[in-house]
């Protein structure tokens, strides 16, 4: 598969272009840059200023979103081709304050969307911005949501355990 065969395909089967029209979406993949990374190498660590303006989204493999909570590692979330990552320094967040690792768990290939390639369209074609925006705005609702449900689990757990954790 060529490198924008598979920056086409990782894009239709993003939320994020769900709105967009085919050629829209091969408007938008000019936009993006295709990226490397061997299984076990980080791809966002807290901190990291590197990537602070390109939104990723999986083409291919998996990746892992980890937090440190009390000294232990967990998993937030297990990336499938098309998920995104690194959404608040896309919008313009403070990545200084971003908690999360993300990390290849096998090798994979990411795209990056870079934030000024992106608001290039904005005089063109602001529809197509317009409708990456809310693809990131569901995006981000359904993590909110998953989270939700998470949080009530573990309440639920917690009570019918008696209190005991």
């Amino acid at each position: 598969m060529t490198k924008n065969e598979l920056i086409l395909q990782a894009l239709c089967n993003s939320s994020l272009t769900d709105e967009l029209r085919d050629s829209e979406i091969e408007l938008l993949a000019s936009c993006i840059s295709l990226r490397d990374y061997r299984a076990g190498e980080a791809i966002l660590k807290p901190g990291d200023t590197e990537l602070k303006d390109s939104l990723l989204i999986l083409g291919s493999g998996e990746v892992e979103a980890t937090a440190t909570a009390g000294g232990e590692q967990m998993t937030l979330h297990l990336l499938k081709p098309g998920d995104l990552a690194g959404i608040i320094g896309f919008v313009g967040g403070n990545v200084m304050q971003i908690s999360a690792t993300v990390v290849a768990k096998t090798d994979s290939k990411v795209l990056l969307l870079d934030r000024v390639r992106l608001e290039s369209l904005l005089n063109s074609n602001p529809a197509i911005v317009y409708y990456v925006m809310r693809g990131i705005v569901r995006n981000v609702h359904g993590i909110v949501r998953r989270m939700n449900m998470q949080s009530v689990e573990l309440s639920n757990y917690m009570f019918k355990q008696g209190g005991r954790y």
